[in-house]
């Protein structure tokens, strides 16, 4: 858990997001559907709900002295790195989601990795107040008890909010289907071509072969005309 905590997810375009309000009150992305205005101000009063406790646990973390636990060196030192993973994802990686979701308020797989680093940051968490309550002041367990529970409830309203995202995107897919099924049925289907074969149709004269043409340097003979008969050939020469 510790090790996941301290890990920074991939650096977000959201700068490059534009989000605005449209004309019915809710903001939409650039290209992208509009989001309704309920759906907004859920979002936002989580999120600031959210921030707020990250700043009251980076504060109360801060005031632990932990190297004044009674308890032997190796656990103190477990204990404070599971504090610097806390306070390294609340600086770092939580803000990040933030913005990421902030510039796509219903993207699920966002609103997902929102949940899931939530899930594991107050796993930590938890440790953390166990310790505290263990071998910190009464102070100090007090202060991350109520950390803890802002955490807790946040977790509690962001799953409520996966799970009706989820239910409208399922919605949303069964009707674009439908209508898809419908425009397909409506588009007309071209007959198929006829071909048409006249029985009476003239059939074609065979093409006339050519003589091939005689070749240069030995001439045919040429034919006795006719009554005539055609002359002796002509005695060899004697050697």
């Amino acid at each position: 858990m510790t090790a996941a905590l301290g890990q920074s997810g991939p650096a977000a375009d959201a700068a490059s997001a534009n989000v605005q309000y449209a004309a019915s009150g809710g903001p939409s992305a650039q290209g992208a559907e509009p989001v309704s205005y309920a759906s907004v101000t859920q979002l936002n009063g989580l999120l600031a709900q959210l921030e707020a406790s990250s700043k009251n646990t980076q504060a109360h973390l801060v005031k632990l002295r932990i190297e004044r636990w009674k308890t032997d060196g190796s656990y103190k030192k477990q204990a404070l790195a599971r504090v610097d993973s806390i306070q390294r994802n609340l600086q770092d990686a939580l803000p990040e989601i933030l913005s990421q979701l902030r510039a796509t308020p219903e993207d699920l797989p966002t609103t997902f990795k929102l949940y899931r680093n939530l899930d594991v940051l107050y796993e930590v968490v938890v440790s953390v107040v166990e310790d505290a309550g263990a071998f910190g002041s009464k102070d100090d367990l007090q202060a991350l008890s109520n950390d803890l529970s802002g955490f807790e409830g946040t977790r509690k309203q962001l799953a409520q909010r996966i799970e009706s995202l989820s239910s409208a995107k399922e919605a949303e897919i069964v009707r674009l289907r439908a209508e898809l099924k419908t425009a397909q049925a409506a588009v007309p289907v071209a007959p198929p071509k006829k071909i048409v074969i006249d029985d009476n149709e003239p059939a074609k004269k065979p093409a006339v072969k050519k003589k091939p043409a005689a070749k240069p340097g030995n001439p045919s003979p040429a034919k006795p005309a006719a009554g005539q008969t055609p002359a002796a050939q002509a005695p060899a020469k004697p050697q």
